[in-house]
């Protein structure tokens, strides 16, 4: 039932309103967090020390130490004392450098039982630090559903009851925009974060955080993708978090010296005008760019990653988006971005679900989605990819969690293990889109199968093995997730460097930790176990780097100056991280070197190393990717590759193919690459100062000076 506008307002209630002092940002930060406590209705303020700078720098780094602060060992997702934790960092909102609006969610997961982060794009970052924030901590769980507004025009926050309002984001979305704005001009000035209606049901939900295309007029989502922040924004009972903030200057930011970050932001726009067009067009097509090139090189994951190609990826790659995105609109998602490539899909008709026949506005796809909800479930229908991208976003669901739950429901469909007395008569099929929109829908109403696909890999493997039969051990080498979560949209059969990227990620198998496929797979630039633990030292670090700025960290390396490959390490980008040298020092007065950068890094990544320990993560044995991640599983996947891996059975293991049956091949391959898992998890450790457990050492938490006594007593207790 709809309601009117007047109704919605009459219906609500203020539970509480509290104003503050406006200060202006210094140096990029506003040297004070948010704290609001849902159960008294509580808000208050806390002084960000100088001790909190100089060891966990911002973002990432401030979200972690707020909520380690909070919780304790025995703290579960959704106890009232978990804290859902917004944070921006000291670069972001910067203007005049691209990519600089990002906010970091912090919590504990539900989908991982463990702490989490998970970074998102739009407006709201910025404007929470304008308003005078470097982050939000909101602690305990409201009564019934609230709305919390963050006003930065005026130094005044409300929370109100929110009984009313709808709930998939598209429209909530939209609708506190246009309430919390004094006019139309002024929609620019607000971003909403909010969860849709799947989040009330499932583990990988998603925050989604709006921002206000002037040139369509419309809201724009980005999502705060993984491990579940929606479930626990909903299990808070929020609905919308709105913040205002209508006059970003140049200098909102507060900025030491404009002059330097300017003269980095010019150089990195003329190679965007240049350069962009003849590499990966991400003002053309985004990140959508590369499915081709996944396919090619056969890293696109098809049929629950069995496969890393299929004939019909035609169907679904870069030249069907670039004819479906709207060209000519400068789509970046902050202000002054000029890599401009948050793409979509204007006027898209639905043809399911509660808003069939409506025409509406795709954010995107992007990679992850293009080959998630299309080749890794087998579905090359372009239209099924845009319905089932626009639904997961607003009703808010991880597209890759999906995307790989729905795979490995489909791989037990057809491997017998469930039928459709289980699937409640859906023929879960690969290929079969509309079996893949039903379930999104059955999400969103907390009904069916849907359900249970919605718990994620890791809970539907024992589940089926309990329940249904299922070989544990069969369904734990298909079952795509490290630590609960489920792995990015890349192949890794090849490459060991990135099966490390994925096992070794703290929260869980995120390429925005590490991506390495190219470096060591298709270059080859990583030939030792030394060279590759290099690189999974190196690039975790500086990938976190962004995360505790509050940057993107696409321009880091989507567009690359002319001269980059006759560098001497051509995969840094070594130009642009001089750039962010001059942003840092531009913004924050302090001048670094790319070493202090990544030292910045390796504090805030050690520090979550340790409180994943402290919640109970402790040891190697959570560092193993599933076997189809290394290695073939089945016949079918063994004999789809049969020259590659009896080749490499004769060169790397000095055995005679053709004397063995398929089963005694795939034993020795699986052998002889276990065996060099192990030993590259022997090389990364010694790199970064951990021992053969995966526990940092008492001497690295002293070198790093994160050897505060809280976090000595974890690892000590785990030694």
């Amino acid at each position: 039932m709809s309601h009117t506008i007047e109704e919605i307002k009459a219906a609500r209630k203020l539970l509480v309103e509290y104003t503050y002092e406006k200060r202006p940002v210094v140096r990029g930060y506003a040297n004070r967090t948010l704290h609001i406590n849902l159960e008294t209705n509580e808000i208050t303020q806390k002084p960000v020390t100088q001790q909190m700078k100089e060891l966990f720098t911002g973002g990432r780094g401030f979200g972690l130490k707020l909520l380690w602060d909070a919780v304790t060992p025995e703290t579960r997702w959704d106890d009232p004392q978990n804290e859902l934790i917004i944070a921006n960092g000291p670069i972001c909102g910067t203007t005049a450098y691209a990519g600089s609006g990002k906010a970091t969610v912090v919590t504990l997961s539900p989908l991982t039982n463990n702490v989490v982060d998970s970074n998102v794009g739009g407006y709201f970052a910025p404007f929470l630090k304008f308003s005078g924030f470097d982050a939000m901590e909101i602690q305990g769980k409201a009564a019934e559903y609230i709305i919390i507004f963050i006003d930065g025009d005026t130094g005044r926050i409300t929370i109100e009851t929110a009984p009313l309002e709808m709930v998939d984001s598209h429209l909530l979305g939209a609708y506190l925009t246009k309430l919390y704005a004094d006019n139309e001009r002024q929609q620019r000035g607000i971003s909403v974060m909010s969860a849709g209606s799947a989040a009330d049901h499932i583990r990988y939900a998603i925050i989604n955080a709006t921002w206000y295309d002037t040139r369509r007029q419309e809201i724009r989502l980005k999502q705060a993708g993984r491990g579940g922040t929606g479930r626990v924004f909903r299990d808070k009972k929020i609905k919308g978090i709105v913040v205002r903030f209508s006059k970003v200057r140049a200098n909102s930011n507060g900025p030491a010296d404009l002059k330097l970050i300017s003269k980095a932001g010019k150089r990195f726009t003329r190679e965007m005008n240049e350069l962009d067009d003849k590499q990966n067009q991400m003002r053309k097509i985004g990140t959508a760019n590369i499915v081709g090139i996944m396919d090619h090189f056969d890293l696109l994951p098809t049929h629950n990653f069995r496969f890393g190609a299929h004939d019909d990826t035609p169907n679904i790659d870069s030249d069907v988006w670039m004819k479906s995105f709207t060209q000519g609109l400068p789509d970046g998602c902050w202000i002054g971005c000029t890599m401009s490539c948050s793409h979509g899909v204007d006027g898209h008709l639905l043809k399911t679900g509660p808003y069939a026949g409506q025409k509406v506005l795709v954010d995107g796809p992007e990679y992850e989605n293009v080959a998630g909800l299309g080749s890794n479930i087998g579905n090359f229908d372009p239209d099924i990819v845009l319905e089932l991208n626009f639904y997961c976003d607003t009703y808010g669901v991880d597209s890759i969690s999906f995307a790989n739950s729905v795979a490995f429901a489909m791989e037990c469909y057809e491997e017998g293990i469930i039928n459709t007395e289980i699937t409640g008569g859906m023929e879960l099929t690969f290929g079969n889109g509309g079996a893949a929109l039903e379930l999104l829908h059955q999400m969103a109403r907390g009904e069916q199968f849907g359900v249970t696909v919605g718990l994620g890999v890791m809970r539907m493997k024992a589940l089926f093995a309990e329940k249904y039969g299922g070989d544990p051990v069969f369904l734990h080498d298909i079952g795509m997730e490290i630590k609960g979560m489920e792995i990015s949209e890349y192949g890794t059969k090849e490459s060991l460097a990135q099966q490390g990227g994925f096992g070794l990620a703290t929260k869980g198998p995120q390429h925005d930790e590490a991506w390495l496929i190219f470096m060591d797979q298709v270059q080859n630039l990583l030939p030792s176990f030394e060279d590759k633990a290099e690189a999974l030292h190196y690039f975790p670090m500086w990938r976190t780097w962004f995360s505790l700025h509050g940057l993107c960290k696409l321009p880091w390396n989507d567009v690359s100056p002319e001269n980059n490959g006759d560098t001497a390490e051509p995969a840094k980008v070594e130009e642009h991280v001089e750039n962010y040298t001059w942003v840092h020092e531009g913004v924050t007065g302090i001048k670094v070197t790319p070493e202090d950068l990544i030292a910045q890094s390796e504090r805030v990544y050690t520090f979550q190393k340790v409180f994943s320990m402290r919640m109970g993560r402790i040891g190697r044995k959570h560092d193993y990717p599933p076997y189809r991640a290394i290695g073939p599983v089945t016949a079918v996947e063994y004999n789809s590759r049969a020259k590659r891996y009896d080749k490499q059975l004769r060169d790397l293991i000095g055995v005679n193919p053709d004397a063995l049956s398929i089963k005694e091949k795939m034993a020795a391959l699986r052998e002889y690459r276990e065996d060099q898992y192990e030993q590259l998890l022997d090389a990364v450790y010694k790199r970064r100062g951990w021992d053969k457990n995966s526990v940092p050492t008492l001497e690295k938490l002293k070198a790093m000076k994160m050897d505060l006594p809280e976090v000595v007593a974890v690892v000590k207790a785990a030694m």
